[in-house]
């Protein structure tokens, strides 16, 4: 056996093994890699090499804008900014059959939009939201379906941190781009959610009897302007080339901060404990990007990638068979492994093999976090799915069933993105942002 084979066998069958035993997944994938680098190199070369490897992955502009993005969202969502944006949902989705589970969908995708964590918009709109339906006498299963099938759009709908890292793998890829790709496979995602809610709330007799004047409406909207103008802000800014996507970030920390204590929402007392819960987030992100830095070395070493790419294209050179095989892959994959983890995998091994007959890496993006954020929402590790249950205080095996519907729509939407590149690609190419 070859000490390149010998290499790959150590790291992939490592990964396993220790992921199999309950390792944390960014410890499976250091140690598996840190150990496939010993056969490769002399031990002091090969320490030396993972240690370079680890501070090149964490040297990076771009990933900055990790730890204020997530630093963002964790002050909206104790700032009051949440129920801010539910009161522009109610007055948006109120008329419509099931008026407080669309106002659930409406709200996780303008507050995932802001906050970029699918999971801060479940916990946020599900603790508000999940008790008054309870009182209009909507099942505990539906309400918890609702948000948890609704809650990943906001890692689609810009800013999303899992892009920020997808395009810090795959290289020469915009930010921006990538930003303005989210919108329409976002809203797709959201918009079957309601039409699927619409129908469910229908048949089960969930009629909205709460009306608005249009005072009323007027002035709810008024009231959550301020909280959506950081989407104009920091997007505008960024199409603009006023500012990066890092800077961008960073801008959305302050004004997020100073509209809080102008709401008198938000304590100074909190601010450490919210710090605190946004280094620990970041940590975890941080982590996977700097191991997986020292994968991708080995990968790069081994060409474990143009051996799957070989495999692949062997098995069959129809693209459109090929995607859907790596959709089917990325799938089982989601179910059990965090998206950030498993684009930092799979982008270097996939990207080459669509690249070879044409597909942009913005679009191939998309279909890469759409994938993943299914997982999310999906057994056994399902971050969205978990705490939306434990949010709306029901049993994961009573909101699966009522989840079956939601999922078909959803993979609807996957199909429809991985197939018509114009959803992911129009917006980016009419500004201008992808070369025509």
């Amino acid at each position: 056996m070859s000490t390149v084979t010998l290499a790959a066998l150590i790291m992939v069958v490592g990964i396993v093994v220790t992921l199999a035993l309950g390792f944390p997944i960014g410890l499976s994938i250091g140690a598996s890699s840190a150990a496939a680098t010993l056969v490769i190199l002399p031990f002091q070369q090969a320490m030396i090499t993972s240690a370079q490897r680890v501070f090149t992955g964490a040297n990076s502009f771009s990933l900055l804008a990790i730890p204020f993005f997530v630093l963002a969202g964790n002050i909206m969502n104790n700032g009051g900014i949440a129920k801010r944006l539910i009161g522009c949902a109610k007055i948006i989705a109120h008329r419509l059959p099931g008026g407080l589970a669309q106002t659930n969908i409406v709200a996780n995708m303008l507050f995932g939009a802001i906050s970029g964590s699918g999971v801060a918009a479940a916990a946020a709109m599900g603790g508000i939201l999940g008790p008054m339906e309870e009182q209009e006498g909507y099942a505990k299963d539906f309400s918890a379906a609702v948000n948890i099938a609704s809650g990943p759009t906001g890692m689609m709908i810009p800013p999303s941190n899992i892009m920020i890292v997808y395009a810090t793998v795959a290289g020469s890829v915009s930010i921006a781009a990538l930003f303005m790709a989210g919108y329409i496979p976002g809203i797709l995602w959201g918009v079957g959610c309601m039409i699927l809610a619409g129908f469910m709330a229908k048949k089960r007799g969930y009629v909205s009897t709460e009306r608005y004047t249009v005072k009323e409406s007027l002035v709810t909207l008024w009231q959550g302007v301020p909280s959506l103008l950081l989407i104009v802000i920091v997007i505008g800014g960024i199409l603009k080339g006023v500012f990066t996507a890092t800077e961008g970030s960073a801008i959305a920390v302050v004004y997020s901060l100073l509209l809080s204590l102008i709401y008198r929402t938000l304590k100074l007392k909190d601010l450490p404990k919210i710090l605190l819960e946004s280094v620990k987030t970041t940590a975890i992100v941080e982590l996977m990007v700097c191991v997986s830095s020292i994968m991708s070395w080995v990968m790069s070493f081994t060409k474990i990638p143009q051996m799957i790419a070989g495999g692949l294209l062997n098995f069959s050179s129809n693209p459109y068979v090929l995607l859907m095989i790596m959709n089917i892959i990325l799938l089982i994959v989601g179910t059990f492994m965090d998206p950030t983890p498993a684009v930092l995998i799979f982008t270097p091994i996939f990207l080459p093999i669509v690249q070879s007959w044409g597909m942009h890496p913005v679009h191939f993006g998309l279909v890469m976090v759409m994938n993943l954020c299914v997982g999310t929402i999906t057994p056994p590790v399902g971050a969205i799915l978990f705490t939306g249950c434990k949010i709306g205080n029901v049993k994961i095996e009573q909101v699966i069933r009522t989840l079956l519907p939601f999922f078909a729509v959803v993979i609807v939407a996957l199909m429809l993105v991985t197939y018509i590149p114009a959803l992911s690609m129009a917006i980016p190419t009419a500004l201008g942002l992808i070369a025509r």
